[in-house]
């Protein structure tokens, strides 16, 4: 496999969509750079995550980061996962079952 991004998650079995341009921090702090397509599948998959753009980022990368992220189940790559719980929705999904 070609070398991805720190952000990508081992079991993604997706390829980085371009250079690494921002960081994405969980609850602790810990953090891994990443190129957006990662970044905001890991950003979907942390609770209280935040996305950062690294000092080289083109204008608007955390923030298309955070936007992508929302429609994004957690643990995308996991297609044949049943899904029954809200955590395991987008943010997305979950703002849709409570504005009904």
């Amino acid at each position: 496999m070609d070398h991805r991004c720190p952000a990508a998650h081992p079991e993604d079995p997706t390829a980085c969509a371009g250079p690494v341009v921002v960081t994405v921090l969980d609850a602790q702090n810990a953090g891994a750079d990443g190129c957006e397509h990662h970044a905001a599948r890991l950003l979907a998959s942390l609770e209280r995550g935040r996305v950062y753009p690294l000092p080289h980022a083109p204008a608007g990368a955390a923030i298309r980061v955070f936007k992508a992220s929302d429609g994004i189940r957690p643990f995308c790559w996991y297609e044949n996962a049943p899904r029954t719980e809200l955590s395991q929705l987008s943010r997305a999904e979950n703002r849709a079952r409570h504005c009904r």
